[in-house]
């Protein structure tokens, strides 16, 4: 799991979970444990979330049930409603996170056939190569891979994560959950107003 900022550096990784488990148990985890010193939003942010995640204080995420992924908005025609619009909003604006791990990927292959090191071995490459990465992205101008994926990438749709596993939404309140839904319609709204 990662946390990125608009620059495509990482400012927070954590590793060690296997790729089937849900991102939202890996969320919950890492905040409950001290070790991980999860960089909670300061109050009045949040992070920008897939609907994998409990849609509540600190993280926004999309409307569920509502066109979502730039695919779907390039193919299916105007955008109507307020949902969709904050959708397509939201989707841009998280694609920062698709386009900073295409540039990993594409950077360090060994991502994606990782070679049967020990478990801690394979976690240590895995931090190697976002730290390079951030390295290469503070300091380089004119970086191939950064210009490649410099515009917006397909969102990769994992239907097999969307689905909310109700003992993670436990763990956060039911106010902050409501808080952050009023706040996403009023978000909603004010797009609608802008883009109708």
């Amino acid at each position: 799991m990662a946390v990125c900022d608009f620059d495509m550096i990482f400012r927070f990784v954590v590793v060690g979970w296997e790729g089937t488990t849900h991102d939202s148990r890996v969320l919950t985890e890492t905040i409950c444990n001290p070790q991980h010193n999860f960089p909670m939003p300061p109050s009045e942010k949040y992070y920008l979330v897939d609907v994998a995640y409990t849609h509540t204080r600190g993280f926004m995420a999309p409307y569920r049930n509502v066109r979502y992924w730039l695919s779907d908005f390039r193919s299916g025609g105007k955008v109507v409603g307020k949902e969709e619009i904050f959708n397509q909003c939201h989707a841009r604006l998280r694609n920062v996170i698709e386009r900073a791990f295409g540039v990993v990927k594409a950077r360090f292959p060994i991502l994606k056939r990782m070679t049967p090191y020990s478990f801690t071995t394979q976690t240590k490459i895995v931090m190697a190569c976002f730290s390079i990465h951030n390295f290469l992205r503070q300091i380089s101008v004119a970086d191939r891979l950064f210009y490649e994926y410099g515009n917006e990438v397909e969102l990769e749709s994992d239907n097999a994560n969307q689905n909310q596993n109700s003992t993670t939404s436990s763990f956060f309140a039911a106010s902050d959950q409501e808080f952050m839904q009023q706040f996403r319609d009023r978000i909603a709204n004010e797009l609608f107003q802008v883009f109708s």
